[in-house]
């Protein structure tokens, strides 16, 4: 008797449990659904209209764009000098050129980071400038996969420089951890604040190599100094901008210093 009334029991529990277990999946994927809408499209496209008419995206280059038209990194660097000379120097100093974003490289990408795995040539997210993603964009990989690096994306200007040399553009920056947005929620790379570190350093790392000819400073560039980029992450800066003039490789130029 017992046993005849127990056997039911069980059968009812285990329905109950396939049951709850259905809707705690259904619930997840719902639950991630509207973490991918959201982060996604509604989000950017919230902040593509909240930016459409802000002053620091319409009044002239200081700062890269988000594909949602946020502010993105701010620009930190110029450079004078032939595409040939700008990635010669870039290699030479032992830096990589990033893969382009790709299923392939962007599923690499998360491979390295949550396995710990090298990734020396890893994607970088798109930035915009001049109504156009990144010419070129070079890293150089801290530690042994993909969460710490630092990283700089060019932009050439349609204008050339007064010696009639190509005019590029660049934003560099330090990856130091990966995570969330704050702003749209998607997964991303957070920068370190010190952006001048990155510009002084790669400074140094051409110098070494001896691919700088000269610079110029140009003071109040970045005006005020300090902000948040399309993630919401801080940066601060001295607000100035070096206009590097490169050299090519068969040059020995005289020994300048990354800050006056």
């Amino acid at each position: 008797m017992f046993l005849g009334t127990w056997l039911p029991t069980v059968g009812s529990l285990t329905r109950i449990l396939e049951g709850l277990a259905f809707k705690l999946v259904l619930g997840f994927l719902g639950l991630l659904a509207i973490w991918l809408l959201a982060a996604y499209l509604l989000v950017p496209e919230w902040w593509k209209f909240h930016w459409s008419g802000h002053p620091v995206v319409t009044n002239g280059p200081r700062f890269t764009r988000t594909g949602s038209g946020n502010p993105g990194d701010p620009l930190n660097l110029a450079f004078i000098g032939s595409e040939t000379d700008l990635v010669g120097a870039l290699l030479a100093a032992g830096w990589s050129p990033a893969d382009p974003i790709t299923l392939r490289s962007s599923l690499r990408i998360a491979e390295s980071t949550i396995f710990h795995r090298p990734y020396e040539d890893a994607p970088v997210s798109n930035l915009f400038l001049f109504n156009r993603r990144k010419d070129l964009a070079f890293e150089r990989p801290v530690g042994n996969d993909a969460r710490q690096r630092h990283h700089v994306r060019f932009w050439q200007v349609a204008t050339p420089s007064a010696s009639g040399k190509p005019y590029w553009l660049g934003a560099i920056t330090f990856d130091r951890s990966v995570g969330f947005s704050h702003t749209t929620g998607r997964i991303t790379h957070h920068i370190a604040p010190d952006i001048d570190a990155e510009r002084d350093g790669l400074i140094v790392d051409l110098q070494r190599v001896n691919r700088i000819s000269g610079i110029d400073w140009q003071d109040g560039f970045q005006d005020p100094p300090e902000g948040r980029n399309g993630d919401g992450d801080p940066w601060k800066t001295d607000g100035r901008l070096p206009v590097i003039t490169l050299t090519g490789a068969q040059q020995t130029p005289a020994a300048t210093s990354p800050t006056p």
